[in-house]
């Protein structure tokens, strides 16, 4: 029995292996709504990488080669989405899939250049994948590419566009590929159990399952929810908002103690809230200091596999919801936390409308400037990322991402503003994303401090009124710009008197200009 409650997901009518597709890609299905949307944004500015998600590993040992190209090879064959393009026909994208065929790798040899050159060499290919644009009507929507350092040192390069691929899809291909890969490498055959549905179908059946009594009562729930004018989050920044957004972005890393975490937990478990909501609430009440609102749109990722046959396969399933938050009457963090919790538990199980469905049911007003329903962005990754293991093989970030999952290139960002957490046994880590056309660095690196102390506020006095929180980052942020007056203050009078203490240089008799 299926635990959602819906019918189990058929295969589409073409059949769901390739056995029962057609040879040629002569026939098209439907894209998911999701992908719609994407697709259209891609129409708006072709070539945009911000939609691109990348993963860039070292690989140390003896690596087996032809073992990688056959498991990749495989893969592409199990998982049609990675042999998908998308074409425009009857007014919306429909899938069209193409035959299987071997992916190749060809090593570019590095071994010339010394270990430093070889490393910036990585990074700045690994940069040019991801911010190289992909051609969605292309039967190929992702890049592989293997760089040679030496017989024992591999960079490997997997570039592909969030239409065929989310954050939940990155931990499928890892076990995917880790498995084929030792199967071949170890001289066995490379094989999986064929999947009993593909990405077309799901696809298909969202088509047919979201109409009727299922497509009225969502729309109700989310039309009380966000009916209205719903608010524009006004975060002062430092530049003027342009007339169009852009997604120039840039990310700050950081990690706060074990601590930390530990306590939140045990406040949550007071309050019947998970950390999750916690730590939403905090940023909210963060959000709300900054902008002097107390209606506030947060977006939150769902992975959108409320089947369990979607949950093998490689696709884009990833549904955003919205989140509006009440800060109104100036209640204790506590009941506050009460109210996000609500939200949060209401809005989850109303999660299978499409975001797409959404934009078209509300009709919010179009601005260039800023992103539909919501401009931030908040996301808690309860487990770290899936780790690829290759046979023999030490495998490594060749940049360390902070345990970030579902992220386009570096420097770019599709959010005002976006908090991404992870919890670690070395603590809390996280980045904030933003859009450089609007923050400086600075602004971000306070902001981090504010919502540490903010979160430590929190644990020691829940009873607190989020206005005696806010009272209380305020006064810290003096404090702080107080510090460092005094630091720049205390460092100019240093050199001063250093330079007071220099000798003077005389020109010896008969010396020239």
């Amino acid at each position: 029995m299926n635990p959602t409650g819906k019918d189990a997901l058929p295969s589409a009518a073409a059949g769901a292996s390739d056995a029962g597709r057609p040879a040629e890609s002569t026939v098209t299905l439907p894209a998911s709504f999701a992908q719609q949307r994407l697709w259209v944004l891609d129409q708006l500015e072709p070539g945009n990488p911000a939609y691109n998600v990348q993963v860039a590993l070292r690989l140390t040992g003896e690596l087996v080669v032809p073992a990688l190209e056959a498991a990749l090879t495989e893969i592409v064959r199990r998982h049609e989405m990675l042999r998908t393009s998308f074409q425009l026909a009857g007014g919306e994208a429909r899938q069209r899939i193409h035959p299987p065929r071997a992916v190749r790798l060809e090593p570019i040899s590095l071994e010339e250049f010394s270990e430093a050159e070889q490393e910036h060499v990585s990074r700045s290919r690994a940069t040019d994948e991801a911010e190289s644009p992909f051609d969605l009507t292309s039967d190929r929507l992702f890049r592989a590419v293997l760089l040679r350092w030496s017989a024992t040192q591999h960079v490997f390069i997997l570039t592909m566009h969030h239409i065929v691929t989310d954050g939940w899809s990155t931990g499928v291909l890892f076990r995917e590929l880790g498995t084929l890969y030792a199967s071949v490498a170890s001289g066995r055959s490379a094989s999986l159990p064929e999947l009993p549905v593909q990405y077309a179908d799901f696809a298909s059946w969202q088509k047919e399952w979201l109409r009727g009594d299922a497509l009225a009562e969502l729309l109700s729930y989310w039309r009380r929810q966000l009916g209205g004018t719903l608010p524009v989050l006004n975060l002062p920044t430092d530049r003027a908002r342009p007339a169009v957004s852009g997604f120039s972005g840039a990310r700050r890393p950081f990690i706060f103690p074990p601590e930390i975490t530990a306590r939140l937990r045990e406040l949550g478990l007071r309050e019947g809230s998970t950390l999750y909501m916690t730590l939403l609430a905090a940023f909210s009440v963060l959000l709300s200091r900054h902008s002097g609102q107390e209606d506030i749109a947060v977006g939150t990722p769902t992975a959108g596999r409320s089947q369990l046959e979607t949950e093998d396969l490689i696709g884009f399933f990833i549904n955003p919801l919205v989140l509006r938050l009440d800060l109104s009457g100036d209640p204790p963090f506590r009941e506050f936390l009460s109210r996000v919790r609500g939200v949060a538990l209401d809005a989850y199980a109303h999660q299978d409308l499409p975001f797409e469905k959404l934009i078209e049911a509300l009709q919010p007003e179009r601005r260039l400037s800023h992103s539909p329903l919501f401009q931030v962005w908040f996301v808690l990754q309860n487990v770290p990322n899936p780790n690829l293991a290759l046979q023999g093989l030490t495998v490594a970030p060749l940049v360390d991402d902070g345990g970030q999952v579902d992220r386009g290139p570096a420097g770019a960002t599709r959010h005002d503003l976006r908090l991404g957490l992870l919890v670690s046994p070395q603590g809390l880590s996280g980045a904030f994303e933003y859009k450089t056309e609007l923050f400086e660095d600075a602004t971000i690196e306070s902001m981090i401090r504010e919502y540490e102390l903010l979160l430590r506020l929190i644990v020691d006095h829940p009873e607190w009124r989020l206005s005696s929180l806010a009272h209380r980052l305020a006064a810290a942020q003096k404090e702080e710009q107080q510090r460092k007056r005094t630091r720049d203050l205390e460092a100019a009078l240093g050199a001063l008197k250093l330079s007071r203490r220099k000798p003077v240089q005389t020109r010896p008799p008969g010396s020239e200009d």
